[in-house]
């Protein structure tokens, strides 16, 4: 193998990886499995397409190794390779946010348009904690929460957050987070607390950037 040849071969390789990803639904995907493992069903359901075609989506995302399968009994799970599957995800985001004024555009109109209030980093949530006065929610489903989440949250599903608000204290700032800055889970809980008298604000990345960071994190499969 000549120079020219070695280099063609490995620029090939990884542009199998970018080429597996160069789809929105697969995109999604990516960022839906960073929370935990899920069966093509719930894949399907989450992402709003049919089994067929996100087995399809599964299928380009295993054959290029960014996800791997999980066989537990009869059932089949899908999960993320590795952490630096996220990694390469999340470099491309934020890639994307900063070249692509549009994308950034987008979000802000959205949430300006829907939702009055500004975000919490990750380092402002450190110095929250510190201080002790403040209650983290996680507002995505309890099987995500269960696989992993924010040490000492409370899992309080988006869905289930208008009939179980007394469980709540209002004494305390409460930060909503869900799977990332592109989930509006937390956007939706905030704006209910703030209109039912909390002080609540939503924190501006998810559960797999805090755990990207290697800040404490809790798992509860019970």
């Amino acid at each position: 193998m000549n120079k020219r040849q070695f280099k063609d071969k490995v620029y090939r390789e990884l542009a199998r990886i970018t080429k597996s990803m160069a789809n929105p639904h697969r995109m999604e995907i990516i960022e839906l499995l960073a929370q935990g493992e899920f069966s093509v069903e719930q894949i399907a359901d989450q992402i709003n397409l049919s089994i067929a075609n996100a087995s399809q989506h599964l299928q380009v995302l295993k054959n290029a190794q960014l996800v791997e399968v999980n066989r537990q009994g009869n059932f089949i799970f899908y999960r993320l390779s590795n952490n630096n599957v996220f990694k390469a995800w999340k470099a491309l985001r934020e890639l994307g946010v900063e070249q692509i004024s549009s994308i950034e555009k987008m979000v802000r109109e959205f949430r300006k348009s829907k939702f009055d209030f500004e975000t919490v980093t990750i380092d402002e949530l450190i110095e929250k904690i510190d201080s002790g006065k403040v209650t983290i929610l996680d507002v995505r489903p309890e099987s995500e929460y269960k696989q992993g989440h924010v040490a000492n949250a409370i899992s309080i599903p988006i869905e289930e957050l208008s009939k179980r608000l007394k469980e709540l204290p209002k004494r305390t700032e409460i930060i909503a987070y869900c799977r990332g800055p592109f989930c509006v889970y937390a956007d939706e809980s905030v704006a209910l607390l703030t209109k039912a008298g909390y002080k609540a604000n939503r924190l501006e990345e998810g559960f797999p950037e805090w755990k990207l960071r290697e800040l404490p994190v809790e798992i509860s499969m019970n």
